[in-house]
């Protein structure tokens, strides 16, 4: 579908409108796919910005100024990569990234909803680097590591990815706005709360799977440190969502 009334290609697709060889007339082009974001009141944004918050993507990223800063700043992203590219990460997750089994129509949505986020957002300048953490070494053995990461991982500040398993949720920005408020009875993840699922969790929830988990006090203490979150863009409280 095509609107003439927008103008040149270049308002929807970008590119080059001066060059006269192909190749540098179609630099940064939008595939159709990809450029929904480019027409306002679009359901096609709307679709993705629905599926973002579903998924609760700002739990690590930033988008639209708001957000952990865990990982990626999406609004950056979105100014400096392809579409395409961006497509081609949700496909394949990275180390930490869940496996949401988005579809395909899902990840286009997702990837409009994502720019057209960035379009509307400055990016202030002075932001601290992300911190980058690699893979391939061995880190001392932590208390997440010993009594969570055989089901969990996360995306941490200080010490990177930690856990390896996928039976339970990603604990990524728990004590963040941004985290699905998956406590009894839709509530907030808070220290109370996480010390007295510990201790029982089947006292929060009757299916729960997990089996208490006994950490002395320094050991809850070392805990609460490796999964806070240092405070990032707007932290307006989100509403619930749900665990995807």
């Amino acid at each position: 579908m095509h609107y003439p009334e927008r103008g040149a290609c270049t308002e929807c697709h970008r590119g080059e409108p001066r060059a006269v060889r192909k190749e540098t007339a179609h630099f940064g082009f939008l595939p159709g796919r990809f450029s929904a974001f480019t027409l306002p009141g679009n359901d096609v944004v709307r679709r993705g910005e629905k599926i973002f918050e579903n998924a609760a993507c700002r739990r690590c990223h930033v988008s639209g100024g708001k957000g952990n800063r865990l990982t990626t700043d999406l609004d950056r992203l979105a100014r400096d990569v392809p579409p395409t590219e961006v497509a081609a990460s949700i496909r394949k997750p990275a180390l930490a990234m869940p496996d949401f089994g988005f579809t395909e129509d899902q990840i286009v949505s997702l990837v409009n909803a994502i720019y057209a986020a960035s379009r509307k957002t400055a990016i202030p300048d002075g932001r601290a680097p992300q911190v980058v953490h690699f893979t391939g070494t061995t880190p001392p053995e932590d208390v997440f590591q010993k009594k969570c990461g055989g089901c969990h991982r996360a995306l941490t500040e200080r010490l990177g990815v930690v856990g390896h398993g996928d039976i339970g949720p990603n604990l990524s920005g728990l004590f963040t706005v941004y985290y699905p408020a998956t406590f009894r009875g839709n509530l907030p993840w808070n220290r109370k709360n996480l010390e007295e699922w510990l201790k029982n969790p089947r006292e929060s929830r009757r299916t729960a799977r997990m089996p208490p988990q006994r950490l002395t006090g320094e050991e809850f203490l070392s805990l609460l440190e490796i999964l806070s979150v240092t405070a990032a863009g707007d932290r307006a409280v989100t509403p619930p969502v749900r665990w995807p």
